[in-house]
């Protein structure tokens, strides 16, 4: 029988730039991952800082080469969408490289304003302030643009929200208008809750922004829920849009700027899965095409990236306390967190993420399930995005080592859906986080973000204890 190193190098192209094994343990962007696991057990959430600076990098040569090889007109700019990960250690991450901030909460103003505290955001740095506006939302962006933050630029997301701003608004500032796009045909309703409708794009400009001096429609914002994917619906909505852009630009000479929201999507497999230089040009030629055939310059292009930013950072590591054979067949290992409570996204979406075992690698494998810690049914994992299975090398009660699994591109959404901290289903405790860095010499540095939720902060939050 083949080695679990046997069955992923004879299923993938392995080993990859991300992932290589060394002495039959997984190395993970060149991290000794066991050395981690012992030195702060599991389980364990980790986080590599440099990861986020090269994925912002990669995507901005994407579309400088885009740009140059088509001969497009416009200039790009990249956007951090803050609510795939608020933590400021990705935020900080991200503004290192000459990047913008787009919000979607009043709460992210907060971020705003700490972050020029520390210097990591200026004045002029673009926020673009997306969603629906309550009136906490409106009255902070409002604060923002009069405290001089001269690119706030609020999306109009409802036809009455330019209202607030005309009552409030004490200085010249530029708005935007977010376009609801119609929703994939699986989707139980047709056209998304969010945003202004196209028959009303042109009429709320005329009547409501137009004559206001210190009002400039500047951007038109485009989000698809699938993000940019190689797929008939994905080319025909954002053909659409920019067919309404050209439409409303022919009115509004202001209008300069196209925002691309859903952003490039991230590897769930170590197999490669998207040509994102080829998705980039298309895009590219696509809105060129269609300003070409309509008279209309070619606008500056934002786009808003925020899973493809963080996710490939971020790992979640536990070790196999158990094994259960509950059929003939049924094999359980049983990990030491629960996905509900960590990877909700595995439950809620039936996401998968990249899986492989840390050590191990020279032993036979098993066909197994991952079960984790709650109470609830659904608190599982058995299968991996290219076959409804789960292979992982077997272990023996003898074994002096214990087995460990690591879900790799976690970065993204997994704390905002479950909660940082506070009280999770079966009173499981949030893991360890830590952090990880280089260097300028190279040399990996790693530090403790936060330490395994105690019982006592449970009890506390639950009222038990003062």
């Amino acid at each position: 029988m083949d080695t679990y190193h046997d069955l992923i190098a004879q299923t993938f192209d392995f080993p990859t730039q991300e992932f290589r094994v060394e002495q039959n343990e997984l190395r993970f962007n060149d991290i000794d991952l066991m050395a981690l696991v012992e030195k702060h057990g599991t389980p364990l959430r980790l986080t590599y800082l440099p990861k986020i600076s090269s994925q912002i990098q990669r995507a901005k040569e994407w579309f400088r080469q885009g740009i140059e090889k088509t001969g497009y007109q416009g200039q790009y700019s990249y956007a951090y969408c803050t609510k795939a990960s608020h933590f400021s250690f990705v935020v900080e991450e991200a503004l290192k490289n000459n990047v913008h901030i787009e919000t979607s909460s009043w709460f992210d103003t907060n971020i705003i304003r700490a972050m020029h505290a520390k210097g990591k955001v200026s004045k002029e740095t673009f926020i673009i302030c997306n969603g629906f506006k309550t009136e906490e939302y409106k009255r902070e962006v409002t604060a923002l643009i009069n405290d001089g933050f001269v690119n706030c630029m609020p999306i109009l997301d409802s036809p009455n929200e330019v209202e607030y701003y005309h009552d409030h608004v004490r200085e010249q500032c530029n708005i935007g208008m977010r376009l609801a796009s119609d929703e994939e045909p699986r989707f139980q309703f047709y056209t998304s809750r969010l945003g202004i409708r196209y028959a009303d794009a042109i009429p709320l400009y005329e009547q409501k922004i137009k004559e206001d001096p210190r009002f400039e429609l500047t951007m038109l914002h485009y989000f698809i829920n699938t993000g940019i994917k190689d797929t008939s619906y994905y080319w025909s909505e954002l053909s659409r849009f920019v067919h309404k852009y050209c439409e409303l630009r022919k009115v509004c000479p202001t209008l300069t700027t196209i925002d691309i929201g859903g952003g490039l999507p991230i590897q769930t497999s170590i197999q490669k899965e998207y040509d994102y230089p080829y998705m980039v040009e298309e895009i590219l030629r696509t809105v060129q095409r269609i300003c070409g055939e309509e008279g209309v310059p070619e606008p500056d292009i934002f786009t808003e990236f925020g899973i493809f930013t963080v996710g490939e950072s971020g790992a979640t590591i536990y070790s196999i306390l158990d094994e259960k054979l509950q059929n003939d067949k049924e094999l359980w290992y049983m990990i030491d967190g629960s996905f509900i409570t960590n990877l909700p996204d595995t439950w809620a979406l039936n996401q998968r993420f990249i899986m492989l075992a840390l050590n191990g690698w020279g032993k036979k494998y098993k066909k197994i399930q991952l079960g984790g810690l709650t109470c609830d049914s659904q608190d599982y994992y058995n299968s991996e995005k290219h076959i409804y299975q789960v292979f992982l090398p077997e272990r023996k009660p003898a074994d002096e080592q214990p087995l460990y699994v690591g879900f790799f591109h976690t970065g993204a959404y997994q704390e905002s859906l479950s909660g940082y901290g506070g009280v999770k289903h079966c009173l499981i405790p949030a893991p360890k986080m830590v952090i990880l860095d280089r260097a300028e010499d190279g040399t990996l540095t790693d530090r403790v973000f936060a330490e395994e939720q105690t019982g006592e902060s449970m009890l506390r939050i639950l009222g038990y204890q003062k």
